[in-house]
């Protein structure tokens, strides 16, 4: 045969790789490509739910509950902020977790160290710039709070605790509510 003659084509293409198996050559690529995306991906969304699972365990070895389960919002329990113009949630949110009444694992937990909360109402004073929480514990008999705690936000400390607190704490603005939905 003579050299010739032959295609520039021929010669420089591989038997591997001609007009024939070219589109299964491109397919492949395109697999290898997207497989490499999804595992980039993948790796991504791993490590996230890894980092996620940390702090959220970091959080829960912070706050003295003996509670591992995870209580699900709206199906546990169930928040509710009113009177919103008159306080930021913010600021509600940060006096709640400074005076641990923010702390879901602790309020739900049954044991004899947990909270057992079956409600909590938040008050805002807003004259003497105070919140007045209600803690009604669950199977308590009467529709009175078994706790109240009365929180500075001036200060930012705890300025009474117990059954039973100064009349000069009055409540006057519901701004919050907890309650427990599972039994």
């Amino acid at each position: 045969m003579d050299m010739t003659n032959r295609d520039v084509r021929e010669i420089t293409m591989s038997k591997y790789f001609n007009k024939k198996t070219a589109p299964y050559w491109v397919i492949a690529v395109l697999v290898v490509l997207i497989a490499i995306i999804l595992a980039v991906q993948f790796k991504d969304n791993s490590s996230n739910q890894t980092t996620t699972a940390t702090v959220k365990t970091s959080n829960s070895s912070e706050k003295a509950s003996s509670s591992t389960k995870k209580y699900v919002a709206g199906k546990d329990y169930k928040i509710t902020y009113s009177n919103t113009n008159l306080i930021d949630r913010s600021t509600l949110d940060k006096a709640l977790k400074d005076s641990t009444g923010a702390d879901i694992s602790y309020m739900m937990d049954t044991s004899e160290d947990g909270g057992d909360m079956a409600k909590v109402e938040v008050y805002y004073n807003k004259d003497k710039n105070l919140l007045v929480e209600n803690l009604f514990e669950n199977g308590h008999s009467i529709n009175e709070a078994t706790t109240a705690v009365v929180y500075d936000l001036k200060n930012n400390q705890i300025v009474n605790s117990g059954v039973n607190y100064d009349t000069n704490y009055q409540p006057s603005w519901l701004v919050y509510t907890w309650e427990r939905l599972t039994k």
